[in-house]
């Protein structure tokens, strides 16, 4: 077995997750291979929302400056009321002593990916395998071998010291090791809309990110640099096919806007959503990272921040193994990142969506004054700015030995 083969790091999945443990890697001087199924990297809208300490840690590889050209920074953020537009309005300029980014940034994953992908190719210490289905694995005492195929049918046969398992939500690998993905998922499925229109024209104090009640439902408005993301719901009665055809979708936005005759659509995308975790990261020579091992509402736009995160803490450990440390920080990394995901960003999001599903009229009000209140408390406001920004579980991870 060469060198390589006995050093490297095989990463599964190019995504965020994927891409960030392989630059980070190599920063340390440890080879890498970068297996990913799709012949290239998709454009499709999937996370957007990158919090305050993502970006400090991006930054340490030079892609948050780029990022930040690209997005759109959000100081402040909002729970509203549609039909009488009160609102409480969370100023991110209170945690700015606490972070470099005071602000969250809108901005399409697929640029991250793009950028780290470039940064990749350019790495000598990193080969990248696209268009490669993960078949199968196998681990001893001194590493794992994995078997892949490309897209013509060729075998690709590798070993490597350690696998990092970054494969999505839908992770063959986790399969394979026949790991419980235990959890629930949520009974509403949530219709994705993208359209120019000019909300902000038309609604008095909107933010660029907006989590709104409106009578008998709830819809959201995240602002891109170039078009604003807007996710509905089924009406009471309609299937989901229903639901999606186009006219019923200019029906649910002129819920939104009734002055507005049309809306020019771009894009219309359902998905389910689930809350799933994994109980342990490590599974001998396999770390599991991101959606393989944790998948939440997005609601609060988490998810794809925790496996960014999660990228960090263990190739840090990784790093510290490489240079002669004990294997069983790989189990610390489990400890850390687990109980964080699984409390913070899981149980954070299900009180996020479920505050949002919230019917009963008296309740919503119950709620919005008390999230005003938090606004108009210092001390409060802060707290509650710390741990929607992810700062506060970052620093709870710290401590867990």
């Amino acid at each position: 077995m060469d060198e390589r083969a006995r050093d490297q790091v095989i990463v599964v999945g190019a995504g965020p997750v994927g891409l960030v443990a392989a630059l980070r890697l190599a920063e340390q001087g440890i080879p890498v291979t970068l297996i990913e199924r799709e012949t290239t990297l998709p454009h499709d809208l999937r996370a957007s929302t990158f919090h305050p300490p993502t970006l400090e840690m991006l930054d340490t590889l030079g892609l948050s400056e780029p990022l930040i050209a690209d997005g759109l920074e959000v100081p402040t953020w909002q729970v509203r009321r549609h039909e009488t537009h009160e609102r409480a309005e969370f100023d991110l300029s209170v945690i700015a002593g606490d972070t470099r980014y005071p602000f969250r940034l809108q901005c399409e994953q697929w640029k991250l990916c793009e950028l780290a992908m470039a940064r990749a190719e350019a790495d000598d210490a990193i080969d990248i395998y696209m268009g490669h289905t993960f078949e199968s694995l196998s681990q001893d005492d001194d590493g794992v071998r994995v078997q892949c195929r490309s897209a013509d049918g060729e075998p690709l046969d590798l070993r490597g010291r350690y696998l990092i398992a970054a494969d999505g939500s839908r992770s063959t690998i986790r399969g394979l090791l026949e790991l419980p993905f235990e959890g629930l998922t949520y009974p509403e499925t949530t219709i994705l809309v993208t359209t120019h229109f000019p909300f902000e024209d038309h609604l008095p104090g909107l933010s660029r990110v907006n989590y709104v009640w409106i009578k008998g439902g709830t819809f959201s408005l995240l602002r891109l640099p170039d078009l604003w993301r807007c996710s509905v719901y089924a009406a009471a009665g309609e299937t989901i096919e229903q639901a999606l055809e186009p006219e019923r979708i200019q029906t649910k936005l002129k819920r939104i806007i009734p002055s507005q005759d049309h809306f020019e659509i771009l894009e219309i995308r359902p998905y389910r959503i689930h809350q799933r975790i994994i109980e342990h990261y490590r599974i001998g020579r396999v770390l599991m990272a991101g959606d393989a091992a944790h998948i939440n509402s997005p609601s609060g736009g988490m998810g794809m921040n925790c496996g960014v995160h999660d990228a960090f803490n263990l190739t840090d450990k990784l790093a510290r193994i490489y240079r002669g440390e004990s294997t069983d920080l790989l189990d610390l990394y489990s400890r850390q990142r687990q109980p964080i995901a699984k409390e913070e960003i899981l149980g954070q999001a299900h009180r996020n969506r479920t505050r949002m599903l919230e019917p009963d009229e008296d309740e919503r009000t119950r709620t919005l004054r008390d999230l005003q209140a938090t606004v108009a408390d210092p001390v409060r406001a802060r707290d509650y700015l710390l741990r929607s920004s992810m700062i506060t579980g970052l620093r709870k991870a710290e401590t867990l030995q």
